[in-house]
């Protein structure tokens, strides 16, 4: 399984970024991927992901600020990001479930401790 975030990058407040996760080499019929943030030191804090039938999950912290979709065609997830503020400086990572539990009531917390895959983060700072 391979995973490639992109689109970080440094950002004034207020600003708008897009990140992209370029995911291959698996094969499911249903699994979830999604995005966490994680700064040295400090616990995973998830903060969005969807599904291939596109359920998506949010965080409330970036609720109405930050947007998952996805390129089924292309097999890429992205998250976009409004009204970037100096608290989402942060290396941004993609992850995924191949294993989501169905049966049982998913969110963020079910996808990362279910996390089988992530790939290298992409930094994100937002400075004046």
């Amino acid at each position: 399984v391979q995973l490639q975030a992109s689109g970080g990058g440094l950002v004034q407040p207020g600003e708008s970024l897009t990140l992209s996760c370029a995911a291959s080499g698996f094969t499911r019929s249903y699994y979830v991927i999604g995005w966490f943030r994680q700064a040295l030191g400090k616990e995973r804090e998830g903060i969005s992901a969807i599904s291939n039938s596109n359920t998506k999950y949010y965080s409330d912290s970036v609720k109405g600020r930050f947007t998952i979709s996805r390129d089924n065609a292309k097999n890429i997830v992205y998250l976009h990001i409004n009204s970037l503020k100096p608290e989402d400086t942060d290396v941004y990572y993609c992850g995924i479930d191949l294993n989501p539990d169905g049966s049982r009531p998913y969110g963020l917390g079910e996808f990362l401790n279910g996390l089988d895959w992530w790939g290298r983060g992409t930094q994100v700072t937002v400075s004046s």
